[in-house]
C-alpha cells in the first residue's frame, strides 16, 4: 500500500500515522515516552530517548512489506531547540520551555537591544522567556559559551526529527515564526538582535521549496521540511475553504488564527496576547490566546466539589435556553492573570454557590468563557471572515457552539472533528494534491 508518513511529536504523546492515497489513516502508533531533566534538576524531554525512539521506528516501517512510504514529513512541538555539534550529536539537554528565565540576563537582553514592547511588536512575540525559542540561544550564548561555542547547527525540534529521517538539515518558517523573538515580520527577515549576536549563523538555512528527494538506497521518498504543529493544523483548513474564516483551535489553549491577517501587531494587540505565526510559505498569520480548556477544568473542578457531582458531569448537560435567561453573577476567570484579552490580575472569585444546580453553574461558566472568546476573536479582525471553524475539544460542546453561532449570526460556524489535522496538515503539505475538500468531518452549527 502507497503511504504519506508523518511524524507528529507532542508533549505527551510521540506517534506516527500513514495515510493512504486518499488521505484515510491506514495505521497508527502511539507512546508516552518518560522525561527526564536537564543539569538544573528542571524536568524535560529525553533528547536520547526520543532520538533513539524515531530512528527504531523509521527503520520499522521502511523494513515494512506492508507499506511502501512515498512520502514523509513531521510535526511536532514549537519553543524547543536541539543544538548539534560537529559530529551532528546533541551537545546540551532539550531544554523545556517552561524552564525559568534569568532575570538579570533579561534586563541586559533589553539594556542592550531596547523597548521590550518594540521587540515583541517587531517579532510577533510576547515576551515568554524561554518560550520565545530564540531567547533560549542567548541564554546559551552567555550563560554556557563553552557549550555554545561547540554548536555547528541549531535545529528547531520538528526538524532535528526531520534530520533523524533524512539526514537534512534546514530550518522551516512555521517554526521560526511561532512567537520565537527570532523572526522580524516588518523586515521579513531574522530581527536585527540576533544578526548583532550572531545567532542566525547558527541556525540551519531556510529553504523556499515545500519538500526534497530523499534516497533510501535506490527508492527515492518525498519529504517535507518539518512544521510547527499548530501551524501544520491549519494546513487543511486554507486548503479545503476558499473563502477567509478564522480557526478556533480549542484545549487548553484557545488559539485562535486569521491567516487572512498579516499585518504586524499594535501595542494593544500584544497586551491582550496576541501574536504572529509563519505558515510554511512564509506569510504572516495573526493569532490570538485564550486560556480557555485550564479555566474551565478548573471551574468544573469548583462545580464538581460544591455540587458534590462527577467529575465528567458536564458531558451530560443538555443545552438549556431557560438556564441562560436566569440573572446571575458576573464571571471571574481564575487562571489568566498575565494572559488572554485581559491579563490583569483578578481580585474577585466566581460565586459557585449562587447557582441552584451544577448544571445551571455550568452554563453560565460557558456563557462566562464565551464572553472572554469574543473580545479575543475581535482581536483577530473576526468581522472580516465570513466563517469561523472550531476544531479540538470544545467542538463536542453543544452550549460552547451554540452561543457561538448566536454571537456570530452573519458567520458560518462550522465544528470540525479532524482528530488528527495536525498529522493531516504535515501529510498534505508533502504530497500537495491539486485539490483537498472535508469529507464528513464538519458540520454547521445553528443558533
Amino acid at each position: 500500500m502507497k503511504v504519506t508518513a508523518v511524524f507528529d511529536i507532542g508533549r505527551t504523546n510521540k506517534k506516527y500515522v500513514l495515510f493512504n492515497e486518499k488521505y484515510d489513516i491506514v495505521h497508527e502508533f502511539s507512546e508516552s515516552l518518560p522525561e527526564t531533566v536537564d543539569e538544573d534538576g528542571f524536568p524535560t524531554e529525553d533528547c536520547e530517548l526520543l532520538t533513539k525512539w524515531v530512528q527504531d521506528r523509521w527503520a520499522e516501517l521502511l523494513a515494512n512489506p506492508e507499506f511502501d512510504i512515498k512520502a514523509v514529513n513531521v510535526a511536532g512541538y514549537g519553543a524547543s531547540l536541539v543544538h548539534l555539534d560537529a559530529a551532528n550529536r546533541p551537545l546540551t539537554p532539550l531544554y523545556s520551555y517552561l524552564k525559568p528565565f534569568p532575570e538579570d540576563l533579561l534586563k541586559q537582553f533589553y539594556s542592550t537591544y531596547g523597548d521590550p514592547t518594540r521587540i515583541s511588536l517587531q517579532t510577533g512575540s510576547p515576551a515568554m522567556g524561554m518560550l520565545n525559542s530564540g531567547m533560549q540561544l542567548y541564554w546559551l550564548k552567555h550563560t554556557k559559551p563553552e557549550i555554545y561555542s561547540q554548536i555547528a547547527t541549531t535545529l528547531h525540534l520538528p526538524q532535528y526529527i526531520l534530520y533523524l529521517l533524512t539526514g537534512r538539515k534546514v530550518s522551516d518558517y512555521t517554526s521560526l515564526g511561532c512567537h520565537t523573538a527570532l523572526w522580524s515580520f516588518e523586515m521579513w527577515d531574522y530581527h536585527e538582535w540576533v544578526k548583532q549576536e550572531a545567532i542566525h549563523k547558527k541556525l540551519a538555512p531556510v529553504l523556499a521549496s515545500s519538500s526534497f528527494i530523499y534516497r533510501h538506497g535506490d527508492k527515492g521518498i518525498q519529504s517535507g521540511f518539518g512544521l510547527h504543529d499548530s501551524s501544520s493544523a491549519l494546513i487543511p483548513y486554507r486548503m479545503a475553504v476558499k473563502k477567509p474564516f478564522v480557526l478556533l483551535s480549542t484545549g487548553t489553549w484557545c488559539i485562535n488564527f486569521n491567516s487572512f491577517a498579516s499585518k504586524p501587531l499594535t501595542s494593544y494587540q500584544l497586551e491582550r496576547d496576541c501574536m504572529n505565526y509563519l505558515t510554511p510559505e512564509g506569510s504572516g498569520v495573526t493569532a490570538s490566546r485564550l486560556f480557555m480548556g485550564r479555566e474551565h477544568d478548573y471551574q468544573v473542578a469548583r462545580i464538581v466539589e460544591y455540587f458534590k457531582v462527577a467529575p465528567d458531569f458536564y458531558k451530560k448537560v443538555a443545552f438549556d435556553e431557560a438556564i441562560l435567561q436566569q440573572d446571575t453573577p458576573k464571571f471571574y476567570s481564575a487562571c489568566m492573570t498575565g494572559n488572554g484579552p485581559f491579563p490583569e490580575p483578578n481580585t474577585q472569585e466566581w460565586q459557585v454557590s449562587a447557582f441552584a444546580s451544577a448544571e445551571a453553574a455550568y452554563h453560565h461558566l460557558i456563557k462566562g468563557l464565551c464572553e472572554l472568546l469574543y473580545v479575543s476573536l475581535d482581536l483577530v479582525n473576526i468581522n472580516d471572515v465570513h466563517a469561523i471553524y472550531v476544531d479540538g475539544g470544545f467542538a463536542r460542546n453543544e452550549i460552547f457552539t451554540r452561543l457561538l453561532a448566536r454571537r456570530y449570526p452573519n458567520h458560518k460556524v462550522y465544528v470540525s472533528d479532524l482528530p488528527y489535522a495536525t498529522s493531516l496538515g504535515a501529510a498534505l503539505h508533502v504530497t500537495r494534491p491539486q485539490t483537498y475538500e472535508f469529507a464528513n468531518e464538519i458540520r454547521e452549527i445553528k443558533p
